[in-house]
């Protein structure tokens, strides 16, 4: 079954940077556009990366030039590097895959507090 597993996240101060991970199984990645969601406390669901299985990416427009996603195939993993994080990044960040249906990871925390 699509599995996927987020990890990475965790407390850094405002300036700082983290790198989350997604490690997927069940279908196949290396053709499959992954994506990077995050939800704020109060606030909807919201598309923060992409990346296509021939490494297009796409961000919004908030994290441009901050953020970078990538994906290593032969890993199965994909990975979101954020840089000079602000307060406002706090929320749970998801992975995500859209095949036949919608597959989301558990989340994984990430808060930016002085």
């Amino acid at each position: 079954q699509v599995q996927l597993v987020e990890s990475g996240g965790g407390l850094v101060q405002p300036g700082g940077s983290l790198t989350l991970s997604c490690a997927a199984s069940g279908f196949s990645f290396k053709f499959t556009t992954m994506n990077w969601y995050r939800q704020a406390p109060g606030k909807q669901r919201e598309l923060v990366a992409s990346i296509t299985s021939a490494f297009t990416t796409n961000y919004a427009d908030s994290v441009k030039g901050r953020f970078a996603i990538s994906r290593d195939n032969a890993k199965n993993t994909g990975y979101l590097h954020m840089h000079s994080l602000k307060l406002e990044n706090t929320a749970v960040y998801y992975c995500n895959v859209q095949l036949r249906v919608d597959y989301w990871g558990q989340g994984t925390q990430v808060t930016v507090s002085l």
